[in-house]
């Protein structure tokens, strides 16, 4: 988001943790989801609620009269701030209450110390994923029925994975809003790892890192950007030897594949 959607979410956060702390935060999560898909669905809705012509106040009201004693009264008093709000552009606003519906399950699985292995999990699905065109398909089928999806992502999360993942993944493969399976994991896994105020850093390896490696890289990572950076680790034979860091855009390769593109591309300069 930019400009004045930057602005406004900042504020609509505030009021976020404001009524957060009391609230079931796994129900919370669900509920901000179903509201945000609910806006993607009805767009006179939409419209109607993110309208920079008609007033906050009347906003608000519109969005109490319609999810009062249906969903949480954080959900609504969230809801409230997001539609009170003035956004750039109308899908902001679903944005918005997506991202919170994403920090509020996070915030769940922080409580539960559990984070650390959500954003792993998330990593792993999204590489599962991405090796396996049939599931890829079968789960980006926006054709398909939704009880279907679910019922295949429980076959393979069920007693495998945290409760908070398998929410994140169903919202994604449910109801990927323009995004891409792998794009709509990755964007929940930083979102994820913002609890902590942590870098993601994807390490490209030939081999397996070890545990003593991980510590050293991620040190060596955390004094260089001055942040902690957690590490989604993918093994890659195609690199030979050493790894490569990808940081957002920001690329550290040492991968021999890499010097080699980097001599060939000097040599066709």
């Amino acid at each position: 988001m930019r400009g004045l959607s930057r602005t406004s979410l900042a504020e609509v956060e505030e009021r976020f943790n404001a009524v957060a702390g009391s609230a079931d935060l796994g129900t919370l999560s669900d509920e901000l989801f179903a509201v945000a898909d609910l806006l993607d669905r009805e767009h006179g809705l939409r419209r109607a609620l993110s309208d920079q012509a008609r007033a906050g106040e009347q906003k608000a009201r519109t969005a109490r009269a319609l999810l009062e004693g249906k969903v949480s009264e954080a959900a609504v008093a969230t809801t409230e701030a997001a539609v009170s709000a003035r956004w750039s552009r109308a899908g902001d606003l679903a944005d918005a209450l997506e991202r919170l519906g994403v920090i509020a399950a996070a915030a769940e699985a922080e409580g539960q110390r559990k984070l650390d292995e959500v954003e792993d999990e998330l990593f792993r699905f999204g590489r599962i994923v991405a090796a396996n065109p049939d599931l890829r398909r079968a789960l980006a089928d926006t054709a398909a029925p939704e009880a279907g999806k679910r019922e295949l992502l429980t076959g393979l999360l069920g007693g495998k994975a945290a409760s908070t993942t398998q929410r994140l993944v169903a919202q994604v493969a449910v109801h990927p809003r323009g995004r891409s399976l792998e794009t709509g994991l990755e964007e929940f896994g930083r979102l994820v790892a913002e609890q902590r105020q942590r870098l993601v850093a994807v390490v490209r390896s030939a081999v397996e890192l070890t545990e003593a490696q991980k510590q050293r890289l991620a040190a060596w990572l955390r004094s260089s950007y001055g942040r902690d950076v957690h590490l989604n680790v993918e093994v890659d034979k195609r690199v030979l030897g050493g790894f490569s860091v990808r940081i957002g855009d920001e690329i550290i390769d040492t991968t021999i594949v890499g010097r080699i593109e980097e001599v060939r591309r000097r040599l066709a300069g």
